[in-house]
């Protein structure tokens, strides 16, 4: 990795419901206020090009859906070479056949034509396995400062999924969420505790605003890998949360503290029988 550290920023805020266009012209103002600040990476919330409930967007949500060429894809492919700088957002991803969207993030690195790549989301929440399909994979994607690893929202709640990320190189995590206010005390656990398991800086940015009944919160953090709060974002409006990522202190940090070195992966066979284990839990 080249650089030792990494200006970052995190973009909170209210994506409209079923309004793309409208939360597009949002995103790209935001990409140019992080890239004035001097932030090489943006990170917005879980699908935030759509706004995240599918039941109520229902059959409009296919219409909303994005695949490579479309106008996401080519915005957001435009601004990251404009701007220097790597662009990291949930939308809502168009499958192979009619019908198939995904609850997907995408990175679009500068001087790429296209996306880099798409994390698609695998442990769907409540009612989203009734609008989307589940992805079944962890990718780490390269960005001109280092690896990253995306979850989205739920997925936090899944220790083995940061763990898989950072033995696959991760070397920053990034959370995009829809995180509603009645979980906001898991939340505060589920970031600090994914960091210091990792020894990761971890990025967890949260939407905020209303869907009907549904208030999601905000509170979005930057975390060190100690899973100590570095930044935070207040929980009353949007905000742009600018931070530093310091990938020296996260190399003396895995050293004095060495969950990775110290790991027993021949003991933790259970964790791969999980079709035995279900049936006894």
């Amino acid at each position: 990795m080249d650089h030792s550290s990494v200006k970052v920023a995190l973009a909170q805020f209210n994506s409209l419901l079923g309004q793309k266009q409208h939360n597009l012209e949002r995103m790209a103002a935001f990409c140019h206020q992080a890239a004035e600040q001097g932030a090489k990476l943006i990170c917005f919330p879980e699908l935030a090009t759509t706004g995240y409930r599918g039941d109520l967007l229902a059959t409009q949500l296919w219409d909303l859906s994005d695949d490579e060429g479309s106008e996401t894809y080519r915005l957001f492919s435009a601004l990251a070479t404009q701007l220097d700088l790597t662009i990291v957002s949930g939308f809502a991803e168009r499958g192979s056949y009619l019908g198939e969207v995904y609850n997907a993030v995408g990175v679009w690195n500068p001087g790429c034509e296209g996306v880099s790549g798409v994390y698609r989301k695998v442990h769907a929440f409540g009612i989203e396995k009734q609008w989307f399909s589940s992805g079944n994979s962890y990718p780490v994607f390269d960005t001109p400062f280092g690896k990253i690893g995306v979850m989205i929202c739920y997925d936090m709640e899944f220790p083995e999924v940061a763990r898989i990320l950072t033995l696959n190189g991760a070397e920053l995590l990034l959370v995009p969420s829809a995180w509603r206010i009645q979980d906001k005390d898991m939340w505060d656990i589920n970031t600090a505790c994914r960091a210091l398991e990792n020894g990761s800086h971890l990025l967890a940015v949260n939407r905020w605003g209303n869907e009907e009944d549904l208030h999601l919160f905000g509170g979005s953090k930057i975390v060190g890998p100690r899973g100590q709060v570095l930044s935070e974002a207040s929980c009353d409006g949007e905000t742009l949360l600018i931070g530093e990522v310091d990938f020296r202190v996260q190399a003396h940090t895995r050293l004095n503290i060495p969950y990775l070195r110290d790991r027993k992966p021949q003991s933790y066979e259970v964790l791969v029988q999980n079709s035995q284990v279900t049936g006894e839990l």
